[in-house]
C-alpha cells in the first residue's frame, strides 16, 4: 500500500469520529510517517501533548498536539487491506482517545488497545 493509500485511510478514519468528539479536540495535528523512533519498531501510533484533561488556566501559546500514525508495521502486521483498514480505524481512535485523557488501560477494556 502506497503513502498516499495509507494517508487515506487515516482521512477517512477521522472522518469516521463522530462530529460532537471532533469539535472538541482542541489544538491537535495528525501526521502519518512511514516509521516509528527506532526504539519502538512496532509501534503503530503516538500521541504527543497534553490531554485534554490536564488543560488548565496555563494552557495557551502552546504547540499542537501531535498525534502520528505509523505506516510501514501496521503493514507488516495486517495480512489483507480489509486489516489496515480495521487496524488503521483502531489506532487513530486509540491515539485521539489520548487526546480526551483516556489512558492504555480504559482503551483496552473498551477493544482499543
Amino acid at each position: 500500500m502506497t503513502r498516499e493509500e495509507f494517508e487515506e485511510l487515516v482521512a477517512e478514519a477521522l472522518d469516521r469520529i463522530p462530529p460532537e468528539l471532533t469539535r472538541l479536540m482542541d489544538n491537535v495535528a495528525v501526521f502519518v510517517e512511514d516509521e516509528p523512533p527506532a526504539d519502538d519498531p512496532e509501534l503503530l501510533g503516538l500521541y504527543e501533548g497534553t490531554p485534554l484533561t490536564d488543560r488548565g488556566e496555563w494552557y495557551a501559546g502552546v504547540l499542537p498536539d501531535r498525534i502520528t500514525i505509523y505506516r510501514n508495521p501496521t503493514l507488516r502486521m495486517c495480512e489483507s487491506r480489509e486489516d489496515v483498514v480495521a487496524e488503521t480505524e483502531i489506532t487513530v481512535v486509540h491515539e485521539i482517545a489520548h487526546h480526551f485523557g483516556i489512558d492504555d488501560d480504559r482503551l483496552h477494556a473498551l477493544g482499543y488497545g
